[in-house]
């Protein structure tokens, strides 16, 4: 059994429109900068595309009954805007919001809370045709979208994300290029990260003024460990924190951006424009925590052996190691996921105190909104791996909850397998195994043991 969680937690499943559901080309969805980047030669592992994915967009009936069987009470998924706004700008497409509305309503049938989040990364094609992210427009746009989609769901959902992991998108997206929309700016990305959480800042007061539900920002959070105790290693974490964990958060919890002078960044942005921030910091109820694994760093020039799967080491990858604050080091001594992230299930403990200790009373409660892990499966596999993910983590987010953080509840990633980015189908994150030939879901054994552990609430 798990240790007892606190009455009213919330127990979840997580998923991201362009990764379950397919059907890109039907009842007038516009083109998505996913749907681009799927086209470039090389781009995807083994040229896949999500074109089909898990077909979630015919087959959701079946997946609101996997999570009802499951025990769940709650689901986040994210609303597709190539569904909503075709071009990115402009009424809303009907049959968009048809989609989304069926979805809200079989859930709340079956006692299940939608937590709706409005950005997990498929920008309409015709807003990057126009700077995509690069663009301030972009955030008013945004805003516009955010109110189309609370006029039409905003009676019936619970709790809204504005955007989902926007470092990620930042860092990968637009300063790497090995996600879409595959720009390469490096630093020059910057002004992405200002206008993502700007265009959160101006959906907030357009979802409180059409819903009651909470409205949070979901951040992925990792904690920094430093190769050494040396001065040096300790300054490299301290950078990488700020671009891991800072960046998109100081801004809305504190009103101000963190120190980015180690990456040769001084003063005040020129994108900034005035009023932006107290826009940006706009109050919130909740603030949405994906955790992964932890990182590790050194100072540069250490020699250290890369650490493998990791944002630093990509970044290394594109840079040759050169012309960064900090190296990756390996972190050794625990067993990786099929991803090769290490799994440190106190990581999480870790991170939830620290947002607890650096932002005190400017801390909303906590929702974990995604945490899972990538296995090399097959039905009839014994899935002991996830399990024991699930569990170690479960733990560890319990005694986090003991020490005195406000976490109000978790969401495993992912309800399914499905289209994990350039990884194509490669990784399998999900609960349910998906043939991707056939369709056909199957419940793996960590989806029965969470159904258990699930029953000892009710």
């Amino acid at each position: 059994m798990l240790p007892r969680f606190p009455e009213g937690f919330v127990w979840g499943t997580a998923t991201s429109s362009y990764q379950i559901e397919g059907a890109v080309h039907e009842d007038g969805r516009g083109a998505s900068i996913w749907d681009s980047f799927c086209a470039r030669p090389g781009a995807i592992r083994n040229g896949d595309t999500a074109d089909v994915a898990c077909d979630h967009y015919h087959r959701w009936p079946e997946d609101v009954a996997l999570m009802a069987g499951l025990g769940v009470n709650a689901y986040r998924f994210s609303v597709a805007w190539p569904r909503i706004q075709p071009e990115g700008r402009g009424p809303a497409n009907p049959k968009g919001l048809d989609f989304y509305d069926r979805l809200v309503d079989a859930l709340a049938e079956h006692g299940i809370a939608p937590a709706l989040t409005l950005y997990h990364w498929d920008l309409p094609q015709a807003l990057q045709d126009a700077g995509g992210w690069m663009n301030r427009d972009t955030a008013h746009r945004f805003a516009e979208y955010a109110g189309l989609v609370a006029d039409r769901l905003g009676d019936r959902v619970p709790t809204w994300i504005t955007l989902n992991e926007p470092f990620v998108h930042m860092t990968e997206g637009h300063a790497l290029g090995v996600h879409a929309p595959g720009e390469a700016l490096l630093l020059d990305a910057l002004p992405v990260a200002h206008h993502l959480l700007l265009g959160h800042g101006l959906a907030v007061p357009e979802l409180r003024g059409r819903t009651s539900g909470q409205v949070l920002i979901t951040n992925n959070y990792s904690p920094v460990w430093t190769a050494t105790d040396s001065a040096a290693d300790r300054a490299a974490a301290t950078a990488f924190d700020a671009l891991q964990n800072r960046l998109f958060t100081d801004p809305v919890l504190l009103g101000r951006y963190p120190d980015l002078s180690a990456y040769g960044v001084d003063g005040a942005f020129p994108f900034v424009q005035d009023g932006d921030m107290n826009v940006i910091a706009a109050p919130l109820d909740g603030l949405g925590v994906n955790y992964y694994s932890p990182t590790r760093v050194a100072a540069p020039n250490s020699g250290v052996q890369s650490g493998g799967a990791s944002v630093l080491s990509e970044v290394e990858g594109h840079l040759d190691g050169t012309g960064l604050p900090f190296e990756d080091a390996p972190i050794d001594g625990y067993p990786v996921t099929a991803f090769g992230w290490p799994v440190v299930p106190e990581g999480l403990r870790e991170m939830l105190l620290k947002l607890r200790d650096r932002y005190g009373a400017a801390l909303p409660p906590i929702l974990v909104t995604e945490n899972g892990c990538s296995v090399r499966d097959e039905p009839g596999r014994p899935d002991q791996e996830r399990i024991d993910f699930l569990d170690g983590h479960l733990r560890a987010l319990h005694q986090a909850i003991a020490d005195g953080v406000d976490v109000r509840g978790y969401f495993v990633w992912s309800l399914l397998d499905n289209f994990e980015w350039a990884e194509g189908y490669e990784q399998r994150f999900g609960l349910v195994h998906v043939d991707f030939a056939t369709q056909r879901r199957t419940p793996k054994a960590s989806y029965h043991w969470l159904r258990e552990r699930l029953a000892e609430y009710r």
